[in-house]
């Protein structure tokens, strides 16, 4: 087949329903996305052949039964196995760098690349009239934010599946028999980059939203700008509702340079007063002003951030993510009440911004999710006097305005991880006289206890004792999940110690 019939024909495979039968795709990696990718192709009939430098034991044994092939390799360069296989198409899991060596040999070669989400549109009619899409992404928020909007449209009565990012593949989605009323697709910047925003198989979402946007994947992307360019993919064609953050200009410059279909609108959201076609907070009252007759006089309460609050949800960043979602889910006509109530029953996922201790007047907080200066920045702004537990795996960020913006509020920093040179110099230049600690053991186990402990010498009454690292997990940890559960259970086992020390303890009698 010439490259011309064969871009003919990939500009015709817009449905499930379309003849993918004998299409030669090559599938990078074998993680979740990959593997979901191998089978849904594999089903379609597509002669699928599956590259990947390293397997899982349990899917690389599934792909045979999948009708599948698999080679595993070095990727170093565009190995035999793939040019042999004369691919018409590459389907790039995410993590591949845009100058992978294989994605450069398809670049070179004219052989076109899509990722899982493009399939995914594609495909989304197997099961009948495909559901809506809602497209999440920002630095910062974006699951708690998928859930949100999934809660309260689960709570008006649709089906609906928050996929993605999130940990479901968005093609496992679109198989599911049951089908969906709408998907609440989360997005990363890796997703973002190889959508495009015309043509077959450009997205068309219902609503979107990119929540923020600061440093983090510069290493991934090249630049902030080539960063900030595949998060403003997310409102390409929006046809109801483009969302913004109303303190983050970059997210409304994105909006107002945005091709959407005609009579899409803008919504903004913040923690301020809203203006009419926002939604925002007033004198401690969550409020629409967008989907109401009269919005240039009168606005509709949401919740109030004393009930949010009570449930935990009150921190800054979490107000401004219900907000966020709030106004996805009125754009897909959720009435005002159906978010009160979904939000009575709503909880944080673990690691995320979580409470795991209060005593003495000291509050230990869980936020390992803050992998980066933009989330541990939100999180230290929740908090008034803080002892911060911080480090990582930095990817390239600059952590320089952080230590200088936040230094005020803390009691003192701990520092873990293989990136502690920055941190430290950062705190020589902004905050000299601050009370710095640090963990230098290499063992994961290890790291946490030493940390707590050095953060409890530092602790006073009125305190909070803040894991909100800014940094990837990977150097130590397996992941932010295994970071915050250590921490957790090291504060724990601090706590019980000083108690079984103080029990144990003799009484002082005045005349000793």
């Amino acid at each position: 087949m010439s490259g011309t019939d064969a871009a003919d024909r990939l500009d015709g495979l817009t449905s499930w329903h379309a003849d993918w039968r004998g299409l030669r795709v090559v599938v990078l990696g074998l993680g979740v996305t990959g593997f979901a990718a191998a089978d849904t192709l594999a089903e379609l009939g597509a002669d699928v052949l599956v590259l990947t430098s390293s397997a899982d034991d349990e899917r690389a044994g599934l792909v045979d039964v999948i009708g599948a092939r698999l080679v595993v390799e070095p990727l170093d360069d565009a190995p035999a196995s793939l040019i042999e296989h004369r691919p018409d198409l590459v389907i790039a899991s995410p993590g591949f760098h845009p100058d992978h060596p294989v994605l450069a040999w398809a670049e070179q070669t004219g052989v076109p690349v899509w990722g899982d989400i493009e399939l995914a549109w594609r495909l989304r009619d197997k099961v009948g009239d495909p559901a809506e899409w809602i497209l999440v992404t920002g630095t910062n928020g974006k699951t708690t934010t998928v859930q949100l909007t999934a809660a309260f449209l689960a709570a008006a009565g649709l089906r609906v599946a928050p996929c993605g990012n999130i940990g479901v593949p968005v093609l496992d989605a679109v198989r599911d028999p049951q089908g969906w009323d709408v998907l609440v697709v989360e997005l990363s910047s890796y997703q973002l980059h190889h959508l495009r925003r015309s043509g077959p198989g450009a997205l068309a979402p219902h609503s979107a939203v990119c929540l923020n946007l600061a440093d983090d994947h510069i290493d991934w992307h090249g630049s902030f700008e080539a960063y900030r360019e595949a998060k403003a993919t997310v409102y390409a064609n929006t046809r109801v509702a483009c969302v913004y953050n109303k303190a983050d200009e970059n997210t409304q410059r994105m909006v107002e340079d945005a091709e959407v279909q005609e009579g899409a609108r803008a919504i903004g959201f913040g923690l301020g007063v809203p203006g009419p076609s926002d939604f925002g907070v007033v004198d401690g009252i969550l409020c629409d002003r967008a989907f109401l007759e009269d919005r240039r006089n009168t606005a509709i309460e949401l919740t109030t951030v004393i009930e949010l609050e009570a449930r935990d949800l009150g921190a800054p960043h979490v107000v401004a993510n219900i907000l966020a979602a709030a106004a996805l889910a009125r754009s897909a006509g959720v009435d005002p009440l159906t978010i009160r109530t979904a939000l009575e029953s709503f909880t944080l996922d673990a690691h995320r911004i979580a409470t795991v201790a209060f005593e003495d007047g000291v509050r230990w907080v869980d936020d390992s999710k803050a992998t980066n200066p933009h989330a541990a920045q939100a999180s230290l702004r929740a908090f008034g006097s803080v002892v911060w537990i911080a480090g990582g795996l930095l990817k390239g960020v600059d952590i320089d305005n952080l230590v200088r913006t936040q230094a005020h509020r803390l009691r003192g920093a701990v520092l873990i991880g293989v990136d502690r040179s920055e941190l430290r110099a950062a705190f020589e230049r902004h905050a000299p006289e601050l009370p710095l600690a640090e963990v230098d053991t290499d063992d994961t186990g290890d790291v946490m206890p030493r940390a707590v402990r050095l953060a409890a010498e530092v602790a006073r009454a009125g305190d909070t004792v803040l894991l909100a690292p800014a940094a990837a997990s990977m150097d130590q940890f397996a992941d932010y999940a295994e970071r915050g559960h250590l921490f957790t259970q090291a504060v724990h086992e601090y706590l019980k110690g000083e108690a079984d020390d103080a029990d144990a303890a003799p009484t002082r009698r005045d005349d000793q």
